[in-house]
């Protein structure tokens, strides 16, 4: 059996400049931190010659590729073609895009599913577009005492009238996973779409859009070491049946019609910078998604070992109340202390050097239904460069109060 190469989580945090004011970042579900690889991708684009994508000047020339190499390394990531691959200002901003083009095929009758668990970029959209097509949203349910989602609380409101099936890779709050494939399988057998957020799970777990059925899924780099920017990735094929609001002049081509105005080609230099650092977190051989699979495996043991001792630690503070309990989780806690405000601990943290901030983090319907109403608790992340000990200052500066 192939063994998981060693994790260098200092050769890691040493090439990620911010580390070096000396917070411990446990912000990470958020935004990462940068690696200078990404910062100077992005730098040499800006100030390298860029012009408008063609084929007559280098400087067009330079513009094509970087888009064709972004398109290339966020497919490899995700694992889907990269001729799928639409690059946007942000997911939520996609999302609402799609939302508009895929909603104008819903009439009433119609059902959309979206879930309670999920940050509000997957919901809110859906249900504008549903409301606004005179459709109908079935709302997936998850059990608030355990953080745990299953196909129980899709099959329970998927029908044969259900268009699409709006659900989280990961909740961005609470870390559950949900059983994604098998909601897929079941959203399929009755001809609805799958559209997976996977902004939060990307980041944990390599993402494998056709393994796991989904026939959208979306993602932002900055959420994986890279710059601000949202990618969706789905079948081309899928992509031609739908249409946008665009400019005469501009491409039909896809994914052209979905990208309104010209690209960030520095943002998109910056991606493919962060996807090939990625690739590269531990030594490996292989094509770049094989090269990701070894890193992501990595990654997953390195925070493992980390999140039990951060997740032991936790539990011992008196008055703790942790949310994050699933089986399935990816390494985020969201947590309480009796008697004491959240934005004070966050406070608190902050003060001995620890980024852990606190709210509902945009998950609003996670949030009330854990009983936190629009208030939240504090939520920790574990990112690619944090170790040990950055979870001793955070479990030392919360047996302070």
């Amino acid at each position: 059996m192939a063994t998981t190469p060693e994790y260098d989580v200092q050769r890691v945090r040493a090439e990620v400049p911010a580390l070096a004011e000396g917070l411990a970042h446990f912000d990470g579900p958020g935004g990462t931190q940068t690696p200078f690889a990404v910062g100077r991708a992005v730098a040499d684009t800006l100030l390298s010659a860029v012009s408008n994508r063609g084929t007559v000047t280098p400087s067009e020339r330079r513009a094509e590729e970087i888009v064709a190499a972004c398109r290339s390394a966020i497919g490899d990531l995700v694992g889907t073609d990269p001729g799928g691959v639409i690059f946007g200002r942000s997911a939520t901003a996609l999302t609402y895009d799609l939302s508009r083009a895929l909603a104008s095929t819903w009439g009433a009758g119609d059902e959309v599913v979206v879930s309670r668990l999920d940050h509000d970029s997957n919901v809110r959209p859906w249900v504008q577009a549903v409301e606004r097509a005179g459709a109908t949203v079935r709302w997936a349910d998850f059990d608030p005492a355990t953080g745990e989602q299953g196909l129980e609380h899709f099959a329970a409101v998927i029908g044969e009238r259900t268009r699409l099936v709006a659900l989280t890779g990961a909740s961005n709050l609470i870390g559950t996973i949900p059983p994604v494939r098998a909601v897929a399988d079941l959203a399929h057998e009755v001809g609805g779409l799958v559209w997976v957020d996977g902004v939060h799970s990307s980041a944990h777990r390599l993402p494998d859009r056709e393994g796991v059925g989904a026939d959208f899924w979306s993602c932002s780099p900055y959420k994986f070491l890279g710059p601000h920017c949202g990618t969706v990735s789905a079948d081309p094929a899928l992509l031609e049946t739908l249409r946008m609001d665009k400019l005469v002049p501009s491409s039909d081509a896809v994914p052209e019609r979905f990208e309104l105005g010209t690209l960030p080609y520095e943002l998109m230099a910056g991606a493919t910078a962060a996807v090939n650092f990625l690739a590269d977190l531990v030594p490996a051989e292989g094509n770049r998604r094989e090269r990701l699979r070894a890193s992501y495996a990595a990654l997953h043991d390195h925070e493992s070992v980390l999140l039990a001792r951060l997740d032991t630690g936790l539990r011992e503070v008196p008055g703790v109340r942790v949310y994050s309990n699933a089986a399935e989780r990816t390494p985020t806690l969201l947590f309480t202390i009796d008697g004491r405000d959240p934005q004070a601990i966050r406070e608190h943290l902050a003060a001995r050097g620890v980024a852990a901030p606190a709210s509902h983090f945009y998950a609003i319907e996670c949030s009330r239904r854990l009983g936190l109403g629009d208030g939240g608790g504090v939520r920790v992340g574990l990112a690619p460069y944090t170790d040990g000990s950055d979870v001793d200052r955070l479990l030392d500066g919360l047996r302070e109060l």
